[in-house]
């Protein structure tokens, strides 16, 4: 078997990492929906005002090109044209008083709009 043979075979993964208190939080979630067969799913899209938003949600499917991780149980996937976009990010889950929700810490991001919910 040839080293390109083997690179097809080994799944792809990505350099999204994933704090300890999200994947808590994520599989939570996912305990509480009842769900075992889904993953977290980050991708990027165009939109927003400084022109690309990231999506964070769960999903069931696997797309062609897409790569994962997995962290403590719980996976977490990026499609392929996403990933350039979100490597070396950290997702964090934060819970305080004056937010709590999912962040994305992202050194890729140039740029962001006042309200944050979107980079480019």
């Amino acid at each position: 078997m040839t080293a390109q043979e083997t690179a097809t075979q080994e799944p792809a993964t990505h350099g999204v990492t994933l704090s300890d208190s999200a994947a808590t939080k994520a599989k939570a979630l996912l305990a509480q929906e009842g769900r075992d067969d889904m993953h977290l799913r980050i991708a990027v899209q165009p939109g927003g005002c400084a022109g690309l938003r990231y999506q964070l949600f769960f999903d069931e499917r696997m797309l062609d090109g897409d790569a994962s991780r997995d962290f403590d149980g719980l996976k977490v996937v990026v499609d392929r044209m996403s990933a350039p976009y979100v490597q070396e990010a950290v997702i964090d889950f934060v819970d305080t008083i004056e937010k709590q929700g999912f962040t994305i810490d992202n050194p890729n991001a140039t740029g962001s709009c006042a309200c944050g919910d979107s980079f480019h």
